[in-house]
């Protein structure tokens, strides 16, 4: 059996030899082949340069084409900021100035679609029946982000009707783009929607639901497999993902792989994840890798599972790291002596890193624990409204943002007691954990902080 149709067959919900393998190389194919982001992400033959490395190195069974979900946005209208380490990020909102009937056509021969579908149609010819290819296509309720910005949190209270409008157009968006992956040789169409972690059940079961219903639908009568994927904490909408007519869901380390496979062998779904990030891929060591390749593989079981970072691999992920998952995926004599010889190690307390003097500061002191909000949507969006509610609240705020793909970052998240990203924390005080708050909510936190301390 090839890995290809190993991981087709996983991603049916049968039973597999092994589990499926799945790294999720993005701009991280860039670092393989000694370019940065940008060049990489711009040129197709660079991802293909990139991605028969990583089919060398890591032995996948599938990988995806790219993983950027600005593509759609850019060819709107959006305008991107680009860096050396992380995909682009959407810096203009088109909708906040303009109508939507003033937005442009999706043309998937616009913007960076052909780089994208040039590359997998090489891709696909090189590699054939052996390995398999995704095409990820931004999710609805994250593109409609792009294009409105954190207006869309009001409009979904004030102007509901606007907000399904839009919706509708942004799903539109993403079944002609799985339309033209599929075309160009695609296995499975996966809709990365991340800022779905940001809403509660009930708003996703009334706006985003019947979009992503609709791009699912077009995908089966296609004949094709899709997956929903979020990063972040979508604990409470997992059960309502798994009602959707995704063939799969794909989650990252916050949700635990028994919740996940139980909710998904009932909804008669297949199932992904969930290696963390940054402290065993990005920060860890090889040995860390393989214990968490092993104790992510053990819990999930080899029917219906496909083995996968939570999230887009950080530019900087050790090769080594990759390759110790990858021999714990096809090596089970070498499975079987790590599970028996490797043991957890002893946390880092991270007793250097320091939190701020709270008492002390003339201000507030908002501290935002991120994966990294220029390369996470829902991190960026959180930060873009902590920065508007902090000018709007007429107080001092001192804001600061920790990105856990820093052992920094990680030792406030710690420190904190911050259990889910995106969180923002007042004084040192968990208050908004993993939801974008409205804008006057979170203005008015700031001033009860403020007040509070005798800053106002």
């Amino acid at each position: 059996m090839t890995g290809r149709e190993l991981l087709l067959n996983a991603v049916r919900g049968r039973a597999t030899p092994r589990p499926a393998w799945l790294p999720f190389v993005g701009c991280h194919g860039g670092r393989l082949i000694g370019r940065g982001a940008a060049e990489y992400l711009q040129s197709a033959d660079r991802v293909v340069q990139g991605l028969t490395t990583a089919v060398g190195l890591y032995r996948p069974d599938g990988l995806p084409v790219m993983f950027d979900l600005q593509i759609e946005a850019e060819i709107l209208g959006c305008r991107l900021h680009w860096a050396e380490e992380v995909p682009p990020s959407v810096i203009t909102h088109p909708l906040e100035e303009t109508p939507l009937s003033a937005l442009p056509g999706f043309d998937p021969g616009a913007g960076r679609m052909p780089v994208a579908l040039g590359a997998l149609q090489t891709l696909r010819r090189r590699f054939g029946d052996e390995t398999a290819f995704y095409g990820l296509v931004c999710g609805p309720f994250t593109l409609a982000a792009h294009l409105r910005g954190n207006s869309l949190f009001l409009d979904m209270f004030d102007e509901p009707a606007r907000v399904d409008e839009l919706l509708a157009t942004c799903a539109g968006v993403a079944r002609e783009a799985a339309a033209a992956y599929l075309g160009a040789g695609a296995d499975v169409i996966a809709v990365v929607d991340p800022m779905v972690s940001q809403i509660s059940p009930e708003d996703f079961t009334r706006f985003v639901a019947p979009a992503l219903d609709g791009v699912f639908e077009s995908i089966r009568a296609r004949g094709a497999l899709s997956s929903l994927f979020v990063c972040g904490d979508v604990s409470r909408n997992l059960e309502a993902m798994s009602r959707t007519k995704a063939d799969n869901l794909s989650v990252d380390e916050q949700i635990p792989i028994p919740r996940l496979r139980s909710l998904c062998e009932g909804a008669g779904k297949s199932f992904g994840g969930n290696l963390r990030l940054t402290a065993v891929l990005l920060l860890g060591e090889p040995d860390d890798a393989r214990k968490e390749a092993i104790d992510v593989m053990d819990a999930a079981g080899a029917k219906g599972f496909v083995l996968a970072p939570g999230c887009d691999l950080p530019y900087a992920t050790p090769s080594a790291n990759l390759q110790a998952v990858s021999d714990m995926i096809h090596d089970v004599y070498a499975r079987d002596v790590a599970r028996t010889s490797l043991s957890t190690r002893v946390a880092d307390a991270f007793e250097d890193v320091a939190v701020p003097d709270y008492a002390a500061a003339d201000g507030v002191v908002v501290d935002v624990i991120t994966l990294d909000s220029t390369s996470c949507a829902p991190c960026q969006y959180m930060m873009e409204a902590v920065r508007r509610a902090a000018t709007a609240s007429g107080c001092r705020c001192y804001i600061n943002e920790h990105k856990i793909k820093v052992r920094q970052g990680l030792g406030m998240m710690m420190k904190l007691g911050v259990k889910n990203l995106p969180t923002i924390c007042i004084d040192g005080e968990v208050r908004f954990a993993s939801i974008i708050p409205d804008p006057h909510t979170l203005a008015a936190a700031f001033r009860e902080a403020a007040a509070s301390h005798g800053r106002a």
